[in-house]
């Protein structure tokens, strides 16, 4: 007696297997749209997806989503050291640290020399104790601390052990400051410019940001994610995304 099964079959892809996406992410756009236009393209398949790793939205580069049973290796891939290029803007602050939120706070940098901003580097490399921001998705009391940011309420917030590895210096054009930064999981790029300007005396928050690896992936092999759909629409139209074969055993 034929015992007849049904499996899924792409021609580049095998989503419902799994598989591990490199995405770009788009600016202004959170981690959760992207995951969201993945899963939306992939219909009428139910598949898991999910992301390892996330960008704020003011933030562009490397985000890895996950499909099918490689969701399961989510947390393995969170934990990657990550690299990082972006900007700082001396001079000021923001409750945010960010682009997020308009600046509060304003201060003199004539004081500043290029041999001041490669010594402050150098006070951030190794384990830190690193506050999060106020407006950040860490949880307090079951709540996102931005959720109590937005409505003014102040929050105790605790550091958290962080790891930073190589922070460089690219290009300095005051008030701007280019970097690079390689540093592990759970680092907030945002805390580490507010943290630089205080280093110099100068303030700072960050002005732009793109993630350019995590572990041994690269942003230079990631899909735009409007291509992604595109291509799997393309799939869909073709009536490849979903084939069927049959196995006889």
């Amino acid at each position: 007696m034929d015992d007849e099964k049904e499996k899924y079959v792409f021609p580049e892809f095998d989503f419902a297997q799994g598989e591990v996406l490199l995405i770009d992410k788009p600016y202004e756009w959170t981690s959760f749209d992207v995951v969201s236009k993945i899963r939306n393209s992939l219909k009428p398949l139910k598949l898991k997806v999910g992301h390892a790793g996330t960008l704020d939205p003011l933030a562009t580069g490397l985000l890895i989503v996950c499909t099918g049973k490689r969701t399961k290796t989510i947390d393995e891939l969170q934990a990657q050291e990550k690299e990082y290029t972006g900007t700082f803007m001396l001079g000021a602050s923001t409750p945010s640290y960010d682009l997020e939120t308009e600046p509060d706070y304003f201060f003199d940098i004539a004081h500043i020399t290029e041999q001041d901003l490669h010594n402050a580097c150098k006070q951030f490399i190794g384990a830190l104790d690193q506050y999060p921001p106020a407006h950040s998705a860490v949880k307090v009391q079951g709540e996102r601390l931005y959720e109590k940011a937005r409505r003014g309420e102040s929050v105790e917030l605790k550091t958290r052990k962080v790891t930073i590895f190589e922070l460089e210096l690219t290009r300095i054009a005051l008030p701007e400051v280019d970097f690079r930064v390689v540093c592990s999981k759970g680092t907030y790029i945002r805390s580490l410019a507010h943290d630089f300007g205080k280093a110099v005396g100068a303030g700072a928050y960050l002005r732009s940001l793109r993630r350019t690896r995590s572990g041994s992936f690269h942003v230079k092999n990631a899909w735009d994610v409007l291509a992604l759909a595109n291509h799997i629409r393309l799939l869909k139209e073709k009536g490849l995304l979903l084939h069927k074969e049959k196995e006889h055993s």
